[in-house]
């Protein structure tokens, strides 16, 4: 059972996933705030441990362009842009805080923090 009044973490990368958690929760009375939880997507083996482990979608266009990408720094450079997106899209729609998981990536974190703080 959640205890009142702290937080939840939720993972996606689509933020219309989010968006309908969100309103769901709050049509059943949950208010406590749902705190985005955003991670890169920065390589091909991600495609399925993600999804298997976190029990999330990947959107189509990002997994096409991962599996195309030539290189890692392709890779890479697809999945913070991806980030960098969905960032400003959340922040546009006034969610008060983005939480980024690294997975060993900070590099591409920090890229994403630049481009959208």
């Amino acid at each position: 059972m959640p205890v009142p009044n702290t937080s939840s973490h939720k993972c996606f990368f689509d933020n219309s996933k989010y968006f309908e958690f969100v309103k769901r929760c709050r049509e059943a009375g949950i208010n406590i705030p749902i705190i985005p939880g955003l991670k890169p997507i920065t390589g091909k083996k991600q495609l399925t441990t993600i999804p298997s482990i976190f029990h999330v979608d990947i959107p189509i266009e990002l997994s096409d362009a991962i599996q195309h990408a030539a290189s890692t720094a392709e890779m890479e450079q697809i999945g913070a842009e991806w980030l960098i997106n969905q960032s400003l899209e959340l922040k546009k729609a006034g969610v008060p805080v983005l939480h980024y998981y690294t997975l060993g990536k900070p590099a591409v974190i920090r890229k994403v923090l630049e481009a959208v703080f």
